[in-house]
This record gives structure tokens, sequence and C-alpha cells, in this order.
């Protein structure tokens, strides 16, 4: 059997091209459907089956425009309610794809919906591609359906449903059965993942918590506690992935375009700036917010959907045009290409600086400054890093303002860095008369 796995390492997210003879099947494809055409033409393999696990609530398959443009099948639970064209495929379906057969089990406890895709060849090796049932190491969240799509189910009722399908659904399978998960560590869509991109079911037996000897209740009660936050975005998705995503392709073509611009009238919309944190400090446009999309580490898709609401419209800021298929395709990732109204580079235009913090000055006397934490629950529930610091998770901050104190300037901090480009950007934009500050990675001289 031969498994492809194809990584998007901003959403850690793995899908699968099975290739058997001339022909291929896929599982659980990213947004952008050309990968998967340029392995089938460097195998002289033919696209016949797409399976999706369930409607993804943290990206956008392609799904339906894979369907469109190769004639392959989409192979769904009908407990989905797919509005797209697709065969339904729960306990005791098969289908055989070269000399590779498929079977399904139906797997609830991360949706109520989900499946398992069972793979087994001629020779008896067996593969499971699990979805966000089974990671490396945990199981998927049951707690994305109360907030997640138009299909409702409470986290307590999911919990339980993945007890029972981690104790009774996949007993039968071998040992040596290799899993191939959905996402890996760094997904919002479980908490405790491993790094690593692979598994066993005899490894996952004996070392995952969730196949140990719990109780309903124990397992119910370790699942449910110390979930991360839930991102606007995802029921966003989840809906999108239930009609299916319009092509990719067509979809990053609209977006307008401004290179180099010498004025910028604010009409309302939100400013995400994309550049370093280097480039936004020397030079942006005033109440812009920095979500840094650098490097493929930049988790800038889940931010960008936690922070900008769906059907909120944004403009971005990007530092080059050679950075624009890469950022609209990133964008589209998380289905909010259409929110975008335009593009632009700032060229040599000056708009606005930042505040630059005197490091000495807070790190002597940080009670002349009111601090803001805006690190996630579970992290501040470790531990602050300065026990006077107000604690507001980036997720919430534009709905805080109202909680932040302007008597005093405003020092910003998360754990590394990163965040508090944009938690400080987004401050400044909300309190006009406030100074505020970015700890940055200095952070780390206080742990």
């Amino acid at each position: 059997m031969n498994v492809i796995q194809f990584e998007d390492k901003p959403l850690a997210h793995y899908s699968y091209a099975i290739i058997s003879g001339n022909e291929m099947a896929l599982v659980d494809p990213a947004r952008d459907p050309k990968p998967y055409y340029q392995l089938a033409e460097k195998h002289n393999a033919k696209i016949k089956a797409v399976f999706e696990t369930h409607p993804h609530a943290d990206f956008v398959s392609s799904h339906l425009q894979l369907h469109q443009e190769t004639g392959a099948i989409i192979y769904v639970s009908k407990l989905v309610g797919a509005s797209y064209t697709h065969q339904s495929f729960d306990d005791g379906d098969t289908i055989t794809i070269g000399d590779v057969t498929f079977s399904a089990i139906n797997s609830p406890g991360h949706s109520p919906d989900s499946i398992t895709i069972i793979a087994v060849d001629k020779d008896n090796n067996h593969a499971m591609f699990s979805g966000d049932t089974l990671f490396i190491g945990d199981v998927g969240r049951p707690d994305l359906r109360e907030k997640a799509g138009n299909m409702r189910a409470k986290r307590e009722e999911l919990a339980k449903s993945m007890y029972h399908t981690m104790q009774q659904k996949f007993n039968h399978l071998p040992d040596e059965t290799i899993v191939y998960p959905a996402h890996g560590a760094g997904s919002l869509c479980g908490k405790n993942m491993s790094t690593d991109s692979q598994s066993t079911s005899g490894r996952e037996r004996t070392e995952n918590w969730a196949f140990k000897d719990l109780t309903e209740d124990e397992f119910v009660n370790h699942i449910l506690k110390d979930q991360p936050f839930i991102p606007s975005y995802f029921g966003f998705n989840v809906d999108i992935n239930k009609e299916g995503a319009e092509n990719f392709q067509m979809s990053i073509a609209v977006p307008i375009f401004q290179f180099q611009i010498s004025k910028f009238i604010n009409d309302g919309a939100l400013i995400i700036d994309t550049r370093s944190k280097a480039d936004f400090d020397k030079n942006h446009i005033p109440k812009s917010i920095n979500l840094i999309a650098e490097t493929e580490d930049d988790k800038f898709e889940t931010w960008l959907g936690s922070i900008v609401k769906p059907n909120e419209a944004f403009y971005l800021v990007i530092k080059s045009i050679d950075d624009r298929d890469k950022m609209l395709s990133r964008i589209a990732k998380i289905g909010y290409e259409k929110q975008l109204i335009g593009l632009m580079t700032l060229g040599e235009t000056k708009f606005e600086d930042s505040d630059v913090l005197n490091f000495k000055d807070f790190k002597n006397k940080p009670d002349k400054y009111t601090i803001i934490d805006i690190r996630n629950k579970s992290e501040v529930g470790e531990g602050k890093i300065f026990k006077e610091a107000t604690a507001i998770p980036l997720h919430q901050l534009r709905d805080a303002k109202d909680a932040i104190p302007t008597d005093k300037p405003i020092v910003v901090h998360c754990a590394g860095g990163y965040r508090s480009a944009a938690g400080s950007s987004i401050i400044s934009s909300q309190l006009k008369d406030a100074v505020v500050y970015d700890l940055s990675d200095d952070v780390t001289k206080f742990k």
C-alpha cells in the first residue's frame, strides 16, 4: 500500500493519498487540490475517491472541487447531511481502489458524524485514517459542535460517544495497523497531541490515555478538562464543508491589489498587517493589527480566524508582491477570501510607528505599567509571569477594551512574543490616547 502524507504546518493538518496501480484515493484533502493533481500526474494515476472523515472545523476541504474536476466520488457519512453530490459511507460499507479495500467505521466523539477509514491491501497490510477521532497520544475534542455548524451536540454526549468509540470500535484491528491522523501537535482540534505524524494501533493501545482502563465518568472528565479555546471561524468552516467550497483558484482571483500605496482612507474595515514586528513598528497604517505571517511556523490562519469574525471585511498588508499568492492561499484555507476587500504594500510612504518600551524601566518598576497577559486561559492557569497582570486571552481582546485601564502605560505580553505583536496592536487600535508597548520576546527574560 503506497500512502503519501501531506502536511500543512500552520494548521498542523495531514491529508493523504493512497495509490494502488493506476488508481488513487484521497483522505481529508486541503483547500488547494494542486498537490494531489501533481502527485497523480507523477504516478500516472486516476483520482477515483475522496474520503471526508467529517466536516472539518479548522480548514476548508477541496473535496467538491476534486469531484467536479476529476469525477472522483466523495464518500462521507450519511449523518453529515452533506448537500453536495456524494455516496454515503458508514459501518459495513466497502469500496475497492486498485488492490486496496476501504471500509468505514462510524466513530462519533469529535463530531456525531465522524467516520474512520480502514484500508487493507492484498498483502493484508492495514492502515487507519482516523480523521479527528484518534490522534497520536490523544483523541479529538468533543466540544466543537456546541458552537460549530448547524448541527448541535452537547460536549458531554460527544465525550461519552468518544469513550464508547475507543472502547469498542477498533478492537478488531491488528496491532500493526498504521494510524494516520488528520492532525498533529499544534492543532486546536485536540489538546495533547504528539509531534509524531503516524503510529500503530498497538502503540496507541499501550500509550494513548484514551485506551486506558477508565470508567466512562473518568474518561469524560479527563477529555473535557482544559480544552483550548474555540476560534471564531470553526463553525463557519463546518458549514462550508457541509456544502462544499467554491473552486480554489477562482476564489482567490478577486481581491483588489494596490502597490506601494501613498495614502489610505480607512472605511472602518479591519487592517491586518502580515509583516514582521520590526517592519510594522517602523511604519504601519493607523489602527492596523500586526498578525505576522512570515513563515509556516507562524499560526497566521488560526489567529486570523480567531481575531477576525466570519463575514467581517478586512484589508491585508503584505511585505512584497512576491507574497501575494502565498497569502491569498493561506486566507483561503479557512474560507476567509471573500471577506478580503483589498491587498496592499506600503512602499516608502510614512504612516505611523510604534511606541518603544524602555525595558530597563519596566523591569525595575513594573508597577508603573498596566500589564496585560494575552495568553490562553490554560497557560495562565499554570502560573502568571507577572502577578499583577490582567489576563485577557488574545482571541477575546477586541471585545475587552473596557476592561483595560488607561491611567498608566500598557505593556502586553504572551509566552514568547508572537501573539503580543497582535495583542498590542489591537489595544492600540482601540484605545486612542493610550500608550501601548509590546514586551515581545523579552518576556522570556522573566521566566
